[in-house]
């Protein structure tokens, strides 16, 4: 998958293109993969990296949502469900099965939430992970080493799934690509054309590497820029009225040692109504999340010290070892693109099922909608599209269509197992070049040779491309990730011909960039003054 190849199909097509996608996320990018597999002719542009933003900032779960079975909204738990056995099914080297432990500390939690589980087992039927059960003490602390003690009566276990959101992301947009879409990154679109009848018929995009302008045709745009939406409706209409209503999560990632079993512990209710996991994620410890209303759409949302005080609160009740900002080795915001409704000053109960709009002059806008659903999400978004754009229907064939890397033993890769089958690749590099089997930091499991690998097969261009996204370092240990950056940029300047200044700007810009991820720089960005209550 090489950039500038996508570059000269751009520059190469006559003629409008079936369909344009603009947003490299998960909504986006399973819809180009989607519309692609149908047999049409599909272009996707992403003005960042792909999965730059919302979309490597989720949980890392794949799941039903325990949450919207106490909110009662079965449809969407049912949906969810399915769509999580469907994305086990078809990259089992990226989602696998995760035992959560729901600690009881009050006498009725135990058969509340055991028959709870026991209906979310029941929705999902032959989609189920395991069957849920009621824990004993004993057993709880088998599962969960380091529970809090005090006042523990059990728990309840139950099976969901986890899985890397951006190596996930990463793979679609390669199927996408074997499915003979182009896409594109760090590809800006900046305005949206028109034919004589005041219908969207293009768009022109700039290159953000080499400057030069696009002026491309489409039968349709679809704009699946989540929290960035209403930005691309406004170019369409300067009057469009806000559809999105923004939520940040925050998480924070801890040493393996606070959760050193192979379960996670699922809170069900914090002081905010949500509900909190913390997780064993590559030999960390994922916490999160939170649920703050936010107009301030960025790639990059400061976490708020506010916000990393409020996990660490929730996670003392929870954990014997009580983790302190101290303990924090990166810390990541993400801003979730919710449909806007007539009162969302309480975002956690904003609904995650998906809109789609469509405007007058032809532009469709989905919005809303959650990582485990976007494969559902696609397929309705392409069938809607399809109309809209007057092409002859063709069946959706997603549902059994396997995701690049597919490999159903890639544990035995090691660290090597998000790659799937591409592992045995990496792994025949770093035998021909022994330097590629070097580790740029101790601290961090990936290899010079996946860096080589990001950029000659996975599209990354930047230190934070592959930092952030191709090898997930800068969530791991930012300052790990920091201090290994020069020698990154190195390794892509000899890859992608580039100079010393490329280097030194791209260490510069990196290292501004995962500022935002130390709880240091978190704490000295936060104003002196109190901020508003609490999340």
């Amino acid at each position: 998958m090489k950039r500038d190849e996508m570059i000269a199909r751009i520059e190469d097509h006559r003629g409008p293109w079936d369909m344009v996608f603009i947003g490299g996320g998960a909504t986006g990018v399973a819809g180009a993969l989607d519309a692609a597999s149908r047999g049409y002719d599909v272009l996707l542009l992403e003005q960042s990296d792909f999965a730059k933003a919302t979309s490597s900032r989720s949980t890392k779960l794949v799941h039903g949502g325990v949450r919207y079975l106490q909110q009662g909204n079965l449809p969407l738990v049912m949906e969810a469900l399915k769509e999580r056995g469907i994305m086990r099914q078809n990259a089992p080297h990226l989602v696998h099965d995760l035992g959560f432990v729901v600690p009881n500390y009050t006498w009725w939690e135990a058969p509340f939430y055991g028959v709870g589980m026991r209906v979310y087992d029941m929705l999902a039927g032959r989609y189920g992970f395991g069957l849920s059960r009621i824990l004993s003490i004993q057993e709880t602390c088998e599962r969960i080493p380091t529970i809090q003690l005090e006042g523990l009566r059990g728990g309840v276990s139950y099976y969901d799934g986890q899985f890397d959101d951006a190596r996930m992301l990463i793979n679609m947009v390669q199927t996408a690509a074997e499915q003979g879409a182009t896409l594109v990154n760090y590809c800006r679109v900046h305005t949206l054309s028109k034919n004589g009848e005041g219908v969207v018929d293009g768009l022109v995009a700039v290159d953000l590497e080499s400057g030069r302008e696009h002026s491309i045709r489409a039968k349709v745009v679809i704009n699946c820029t989540g929290p960035f939406a209403d930005e691309i409706r406004r170019l369409d209409d300067p009057n469009a009225p806000r559809m999105i209503a923004g939520s940040t999560g925050v998480h924070i990632v801890l040493a393996r040692s606070f959760l050193p079993g192979d379960s996670a512990i699922m809170v069900p209710r914090t002081a905010d109504g949500r509900v909190m996991f913390a997780i064993p994620w590559h030999d960390r410890v994922v916490i999160g999340t939170t649920d703050v209303p936010t107009t301030n759409f960025s790639l990059e949302p400061w976490p708020t010290l506010e916000e990393v005080d409020f996990i660490l609160e929730n996670a003392h009740g929870y954990l014997k070892q009580s983790p302190t900002r101290d303990d924090v080795l990166s810390v990541f915001s993400g801003i979730r693109p919710l449909v806007k409704s007539a009162d969302d000053a309480n975002t956690s109960q904003l609904s995650r099922d998906h809109t789609i709009a469509v405007t007058k002059s032809g532009l469709i806008t989905i919005a809303g909608g959650k990582w485990t659903t976007c494969r559902h999400m696609a397929e309705d978004l392409v069938n809607n599209a399809s109309v809209v754009a007057s092409l002859g229907h063709e069946a959706c064939v997603t549902q059994q269509l396997r995701i690049h890397g597919y490999h159903r033993n890639a544990e035995k890769f090691g660290d090597l197992e998000p790659y799937g089958s591409d592992a045995t690749a990496i792994l025949d590099l770093q035998r021909r070049i022994p330097d590629y089997q070097r580790k740029p930091h101790f601290r961090l499991p990936f290899t010079v040779g996946q860096v080589v690998w990001a950029v000659r097969e996975e599209m990354a261009r930047t230190v934070d491309d592959v930092l952030a996204r191709r090898t997930r370092s800068l969530l791991l240990d930012a300052r790990a990730a920091i201090e290994c950056a020069p020698d990154v940029a190195r390794i892509m300047a000899v890859e992608l011909g580039r100079d010393q200044a490329w280097e030194s700007a791209q260490v510069d810009q990196f290292r501004n960039t995962a500022r935002r991820y130390l709880i240091d720089e978190v704490i000295a960005h936060t104003p002196a003054s109190p901020p508003s209550p609490r999340p």
